[in-house]
């Protein structure tokens, strides 16, 4: 199972937030590149940058921090947060990201997200989705859609999309653990996807019962942060 370190993007700054409370803001560093070094010196390949004001905004903003740290590490990136439009699409790849990880325009316009996959290549995005009682939640987990995670993720399998994580907004930021009976019975309906799990890891327990249920990778955040988990204990996936 691969380790996907997170770091969410507000102002430029190394943040959490606590179930997408953006007046839960805890700033973690001033600087992410310092932050996304420390990960890659601890050996890990792969990032999750999350830009928080673009997602307020519903357009990509923090693009100068995915450049810098494109330019200065290895990692292979993946940059959500925002991207709305082709143009944003476009500025993310130009800026260096491996992946661009869509999210509510997949809900919300299938239409245009089904473009952006013929035209750059479903292999290059990341598709996330955010659940509440395997439902679909969109526009920072205000709104819960009727959509049903598995008939979503279904559909854009169908179109090429192979990787995929999955939030429970219920779980997020709170260190609570995953929702590992969500993600068994994802990967038992779609055995062919790349799965991410996503959102409550808190402890190296949670990680081992992720792999052992099949998990591809998996994103942790505050637990790193919050020293509930090490860089050196995440050796032992690497």
């Amino acid at each position: 199972m691969i380790i996907i370190p997170a770091i969410d993007i507000i102002d430029g700054k190394c943040v959490r937030l606590t179930q997408g409370d953006y007046s839960q803001k805890k700033i973690y560093n001033e600087n992410p590149l310092e932050v996304a070094r420390e990960f890659e010196d601890a050996g890990l390949t792969r990032l999750h940058l999350v830009d928080l004001d673009g997602a307020k905004a519903g357009a990509v903003k923090n693009w100068k921090v995915l450049e810098t740290i494109a330019a200065k590490t290895s990692m292979v990136i993946d940059f959500g947060g925002g991207i709305k439009k082709e143009e944003d699409v476009k500025i993310v790849f130009n800026s260096g990201a491996a992946l661009a990880t869509i999210g509510s325009i997949a809900v919300k316009n299938e239409t245009e997200f089904v473009k952006w996959l013929l035209q750059f290549g479903a292999n290059k995005f990341l598709l996330g989705a955010d659940v509440k009682d395997e439902k679909i939640a969109v526009a920072g987990w205000l709104e819960t859609t009727d959509v049903w995670i598995y008939d979503f993720i279904e559909k854009y399998i169908n179109h090429g999309v192979q990787q995929l994580f999955c939030t429970d907004v219920s779980k997020d930021g709170k260190l609570e653990g995953p929702s590992i009976e969500l993600y068994k019975n994802i990967i038992s309906k779609f055995p062919q996807l790349h799965f991410i799990a996503s959102g409550g890891v808190s402890s190296m327990k949670d990680l081992d019962e992720l792999e052992s249920i099949g998990c591809a990778a998996a994103i942790v955040g505050k637990a790193i942060y919050e020293n509930r988990i090490t860089l050196t204990e995440l050796k032992k996936f690497i």
